[in-house]
């Protein structure tokens, strides 16, 4: 059985760490598996990744960013989300449409209906199996990040983490068959068995 997996959670949570550990994890047992991550992956959703990550000072608003994820997931569904699902590969996503809900709806203060909407036409109904949240508090997670070149959403200020955070979190409690939390600030090892865990149940 194919599943689909994603990725959540703040900056400097790991997400990324942990998806492509998953990823390696099952092509190491033999299982199909393709990893994207948003916006990018298609040569599209690069485009706009480069568009919406960049400080360059170009301003774009709430829902020109809403519009612009929303046209990248839309292609990356397509592209090759259908496609691996159809086949029986199973997909590994670092992001998804939860991070819209997070980001532009709790962080940009986008109201939930039009989200919804405009996410529900981006993913024609395709929706992850499991949805891992790798949860940190904010100052901890940008800690994590305060060597790095910032892009525009990591330089955002502190209250806005704050709501993307406690946006996730309403949003995994609102659906905790679907939802795993797992404690970001835990060993990676620690984090990596947790996942494996309830991977391995749904496979």
């Amino acid at each position: 059985m194919a599943l689909f997996v994603s990725f959540e959670g703040g900056e400097g949570s790991g997400k990324s760490t942990q998806a492509k550990a998953l990823y390696r994890r099952l092509l190491e047992i033999g299982i199909p598996v393709v990893l994207c991550h948003e916006p990018g992956t298609t040569p599209m959703g690069r485009r706009v990744r480069r568009l919406l990550k960049s400080p360059s000072g170009i301003e774009i608003s709430p829902f020109a960013e809403l519009f612009l994820i929303a046209a990248a997931r839309a292609q990356l569904v397509t592209e090759l989300i259908c496609p691996n699902l159809e086949r029986g590969t199973t997909v590994v996503c670092d992001r998804y449409a939860d991070s819209t809900a997070a980001y532009q709806g709790y962080g940009r203060g986008i109201d939930m209906k039009v989200i919804q909407i405009v996410n529900n036409s981006a993913i024609q109904g395709v929706l992850p199996d499991l949805v891992i949240l790798l949860d940190i508090p904010v100052e901890v997670g940008l800690a994590r990040k305060k060597l790095a070149k910032l892009d525009r959403f990591e330089a955002e200020e502190v209250g806005f983490h704050q709501r993307v955070r406690s946006g996730y979190l309403e949003i995994a409690r609102a659906d905790p068959q679907r939802w795993l939390v797992i404690d970001a600030t835990l060993p990676k090892a620690e984090i990596r068995s947790r996942v494996w865990d309830r991977v391995k149940d749904l496979l």
